[in-house]
């Protein structure tokens, strides 16, 4: 794996694949997660498809910086910090992780990209989509929502589940078991995953990096956010929501309200899909990603053919009325 280290200090570690000519797709992971959460039959599948592709560890996450200068946040203080002005802000923000994906781009050169985001990514992504209109080629939000205050009682019921089996030691092996509990409770219910997968899994990521901490600080951070309900209806950019019947954390109607409030934004909506990223869908979501980036691809070289010819016609026009 490679990094860079942002204006700021933070390194990203990241891997990059893909012909470096092609239309950049740039992978942005959810909660605590690394970038090795994205299938590698998705990932490689959309190289294979002929885009460069780019994924890499969010700030506290994976090899890139962990924040412990910060602490463990107050999350119900963070929660209140949005009601009433006082005490501590959030570590950091969605828009400063945005700003984390610029700073890649930059130092990859990238000047414009199509972006895929998954529950947190996904927010991050419809940040960047919002406020960075001419660098958003297209975005692709992945169980995903606007609203963090927008929960289920099914969701609620999972949420206090994983608190009751939050190990209380930071040793190694309840690291996996919490991880693989974890998989279980968001998982798909039309793909399940055998506990002996799940556990491989689940040992390969501890291994690679462990930080609680850090997904206290990424928590923090899409709590202060709140409502970014506002920001969608500002994005320009070809939008596809991707989102499954029987996701426990985000329920339909929040894949269904981000569409909505997306202008013209597609809804691709998965029976039988959870919170995670089933082997067996990989090669059709990677088909539904690739045909979305094809088709704003498209939209772009018109839309570009179609300035240049209007401004060869303004010099022609401009020539004419100067002939005498």
């Amino acid at each position: 794996m490679r990094s860079i280290k942002t204006s700021n200090g933070i390194t990203l570690s990241y891997q990059d694949c893909g012909n470096r000519h092609a239309p950049a797709i740039i992978l942005i992971m959810g909660l605590g997660a690394q970038m090795t959460v994205w299938p590698d039959e998705l990932y490689f599948g959309l190289v294979d498809k002929g885009f460069r592709v780019i994924r890499f560890d969010n700030r506290d996450s994976g090899l890139s910086s962990h924040l412990d200068d910060y602490g463990t946040p107050n999350l119900f203080k963070t929660w209140l910090r949005r009601k009433v002005p006082f005490g501590m802000q959030a570590p950091y923000s969605l828009e400063d992780m945005a700003d984390d994906v610029l700073a890649l781009m930059k130092a990859l050169k990238i000047k414009k990209a199509h972006l895929v985001g998954a529950s947190m990514g996904g927010m991050i992504a419809q940040t960047l989509a919002a406020k960075q209109r001419k660098k958003v080629l297209s975005l692709t939000s992945i169980m995903s929502n606007s609203n963090s205050q927008l929960i289920s009682g099914k969701s609620l019921g999972v949420l206090i589940k994983l608190a009751r089996i939050t190990p209380r030691d930071n040793c190694r092996q309840a690291a996996i078991s919490y991880n693989v509990r974890l998989n279980q409770l968001i998982g798909s219910p039309a793909y399940p995953r055998d506990e002996h997968t799940l556990r491989e899994q689940a040992t390969m990521h501890i291994s690679r990096a462990h930080n609680p901490a850090g997904f206290k600080r990424q928590l923090a951070a899409i709590t202060a956010s709140g409502d970014r309900r506002h920001l969608l209806t500002r994005i320009k950019a070809p939008t596809l929501v991707i989102h499954g019947t029987h996701d426990p954390i985000f329920p339909l109607t929040a894949g269904e309200q981000t569409a909505a409030e997306i202008r013209k934004a597609r809804l691709k909506v998965v029976e039988g899909l959870g919170h995670d990223f089933p082997p067996i869908l990989m090669g059709k979501m990677a088909k539904w990603i690739a045909k979305h980036v094809k088709k704003a691809e498209l939209k772009r070289l018109k839309k570009k053919r179609k300035k240049k010819a209007d401004t060869q016609k303004d010099v022609q026009l401009s020539v004419q009325e100067k002939t005498p």
